[in-house]
């Protein structure tokens, strides 16, 4: 699996270029041309660029003295294409180079693109989606599975403690994604004390409309049932994947502790966008026998609103954030959050808790 290299390891017109066009108005002053996209798109297009940039350096082809954009070529693009299309689906590639050829566009708009317009064209045309019936998975049991691997990780004392805490760390992500199929970079970039934070004796995930790819804001309670589990990562497996192991802390250390990103690594680190991904995909393969993405578990949930409430037609709309005329009319959506514990609440009853 290819990884997307930062921003700041692309040769430097690039990233200068990029920061440019990405600058929002002031005054009587217009925007950049990216700078009307949302962050998320915004984000997204940088990733993909990143992608291709990891192409170039994993065979050499990388050049730092390339003018902005200049290394789109028609061989690099080529290569680029050979590099990933037997490990992404039809329609992941055609996103992909249409959104290079997006980024192109603002990077060198002089340059002469049709070549990759008509690429983009032709893979746009034999992308299909793959069927993913065998990745439908109520939610609940995806629930049982997560909070199945924290119980089993916590009582498994003759194992290292750094392997408890991160299986106490992924069966979590599994639960708690199950219940809040809110987007993975949502999901992945979620911070103590921000975005997953505290509200009187419940958790919530907060995320602003800014950072939401429809500009929506997204509120969501955290299930009472995950209290256990969200306890005992914070307070156990997370400060042992920090390399945290004194049972007193004071000051910087413990302010650590109660700060920062939620998913670290074994060595303390925030997990990207993509490690996210592998473990949840890692850890449903060895839980269930399948490997769910975490865009699965926004189709599963949907799927669970509809065969478990079949009744309420619009619940996996407004479950998903979507953005539909009806969501709006039908539950008034000040509220994902009434619609995430409505669903929750379902759950939690079908599971006898």
């Amino acid at each position: 699996m290819i990884t997307s290299l930062p921003l700041d390891e692309w040769p430097a017109t690039d990233p200068l270029a990029w920061l440019r066009a990405c600058e929002l108005g002031a005054g009587w002053r217009r925007g950049s041309a990216a700078s009307r996209w949302t962050p998320i798109t915004r984000e997204d297009l940088e990733r993909r660029y990143g992608y291709f940039h990891e192409s170039l350096r994993e065979r050499g082809a990388l050049d730092f003295q390339a003018g902005a954009g200049r290394l789109i070529t028609p061989e690099n693009v080529d290569c680029y294409i050979e590099r990933v299309h037997s490990g992404w689906t039809s329609v992941t590639l055609a996103g992909s180079v249409y959104k290079l050829r997006t980024i192109a566009r603002i990077l060198a708009p002089a340059s002469d693109l049709e070549w990759l317009t008509g690429i983009a064209k032709d893979l746009d045309l034999v992308a299909y989606p793959l069927e993913r019936f065998d990745r439908v998975v109520l939610s609940e049991v995806l629930i049982t599975a997560g909070l199945t691997l924290v119980t089993e990780a916590q009582a498994s004392r003759r194992r290292r403690p750094i392997w408890r805490a991160g299986q106490i760390r992924d069966g979590l992500m599994v639960a708690m994604l199950a219940y809040c199929p809110i987007r993975l970079k949502n999901f992945s970039e979620l911070e103590l004390g921000h975005s997953f934070a505290r509200e009187q004796d419940r958790r919530t995930i907060k995320l602003p409309g800014p950072n939401v790819k429809n500009r929506r804001a997204d509120l969501r309670l955290i299930r009472e049932r995950l209290n256990p589990a969200i306890g005992l990562y914070l307070t156990w497996a997370r400060p042992r994947l920090m390399r945290h192991t004194d049972e007193f802390m004071i000051g910087d250390e413990q302010s650590k502790l109660l700060t920062g990103p939620l998913w670290v690594g074994q060595y303390g680190e925030a997990l990207s966008y993509g490690s996210v991904e592998r473990r949840i995909m890692e850890t449903t393969k060895s839980v269930i026998g399948r490997a769910l993405s975490p865009h699965d578990f926004r189709r599963s949930g949907a799927f669970t609103a509809w065969y478990r409430a079949g009744a309420e037609p619009h619940l996996a709309s407004g479950l998903l954030q979507h953005d539909e005329e009806l969501v709006d009319e039908n539950y008034n959506l000040a509220s994902s959050l009434e619609v995430a514990d409505l669903f929750g609440g379902w759950i939690d009853n079908i599971a006898g808790s």
